[in-house]
């Protein structure tokens, strides 16, 4: 029995963030009735919704809310409904990365695993992903040109515009090591991402990493340009097991990475401080387009919630649980719209919850 009360802030934002979230929550009851998992959740709002409701992306009362949990389980936030705002109002900037500073999550980490008896959710060939894929990509988060000045120039006969990569010696060195870390655990392989050849910012990147890695002789470490990066994942994914990439490169790498798996309705994501605390959220955007219609892909949300009892609960039992009761349903051919290879066959999302709350609960 798990006797000690842990909290999660529960943040489902905009779009088809509460439609996900509410499968979430399946699990979580499950393991609350049969493995005693004692928990207490509760909700803010966030994104556009706090905006609709208190003017705001992000309130004091969703910041303290957060503070007093052990960790942040995220739907997503945004939608066109609030592109008219100011670039600092919108529910990305404004919410998102605002929590993500807060906390100072620096590290964004997720995995990208795709078995060889789940080829077929690929659009790869399977003469490409034979081997299946199982890799990590570690993007560091706080900092880089989505954190650097930007400014645009419009009251002039040429306008402009312009964003600032900018990254310090401590903000690498510390993504770099975390990522060293987990390729010790792994493979013991990793390949750091940059542009080298043209930016003095990668230069920086890659001789921090190379000290870095002095630290760490039994892991492998490679370079790859970004653009090679980018043609080599999807020529050969299984030659990859941790990539390590700046802000901007691994906003590129990690969706790609979505991409050859099937769906980014897949792809599960965890945002970490040098404390353990995060904030967990699937790799999608909020999709408004499908938003109240009950066919978004849960899994990616369902598997953040597992990557939370990993790596902020340090409840590993419980994770391995949740990703093979997810591996089992994809197997049994329980597929929402996204993935399922017959489009007049597929199941909604309450029902992709109820399946994979089902076989979890046998779990037990």
């Amino acid at each position: 029995m798990i006797k000690k009360l842990y909290k999660i802030a529960v943040l489902p934002g905009d779009g088809i963030g509460p439609e996900i979230i509410q499968e979430a929550y399946k699990i979580i009851e499950v393991l609350k009735k049969n493995f005693s998992f004692n928990v207490q959740t509760c909700e803010y709002d966030v994104g556009g919704v706090s905006i609709d409701k208190h003017g705001i992306a992000l309130t004091q009362e969703t910041i303290e809310g957060c503070e007093n949990a052990d960790a942040i389980l995220f739907g997503s936030v945004g939608g066109n409904k609030w592109d008219h705002l100011p670039e600092i109002e919108k529910p990305e900037k404004a919410g998102l990365l605002k929590l993500r500073k807060h906390f100072d999550l620096f590290a964004n980490i997720r995995p990208c695993k795709l078995s060889q008896h789940l080829l077929n959710i690929s659009p790869l060939k399977n003469n490409i992903i034979k081997k299946g894929i199982d890799l990590i990509c570690i993007r560091e988060l706080t900092g880089g040109i989505y954190f650097g000045e930007s400014n645009k120039v419009t009251n002039i006969d040429n306008p402009y515009a312009f964003d600032t990569e900018i990254y310090f010696q401590s903000e690498i060195k510390r993504i770099a090591k975390l990522a060293f870390k987990i390729a010790q655990s792994r493979k013991k392989k990793i390949v750091s991402i940059d542009k080298a050849n043209v930016l003095k910012s990668s230069i920086l990147w890659r001789n921090i990493v190379n000290e870095i890695a002095y630290e760490f002789p039994d892991v492998k470490l490679e370079h790859m340009y970004i653009d090679s990066a980018t043609m080599e994942l999807i020529k050969n994914p299984s030659s990859f097991d941790v990539i390590l990439c700046s802000n901007l490169f691994g906003d590129i790498i990690s969706d790609e990475c979505a991409a050859i798996i099937g769906s980014i309705g897949l792809l599960p994501s965890a945002s970490l401080n040098e404390k353990g605390f995060g904030l967990y959220e699937p790799a999608g955007g909020s999709a408004p387009n499908i938003a109240g219609k009950n066919i978004a892909n849960p899994i990616a949300q369902i598997l953040s919630l597992s990557m939370l009892l990993k790596y902020s609960l340090h409840l590993p039992f419980l994770s391995s649980c949740i990703d093979e009761a997810v591996h089992e349903a994809l197997m049994k051919k329980y597929m929402t719209i996204d993935i399922s290879k017959n489009p007049q066959n597929f199941l909604k999302t309450n029902q992709i919850g109820d399946k994979i709350s089902d076989l979890l609960a046998k779990k037990a």
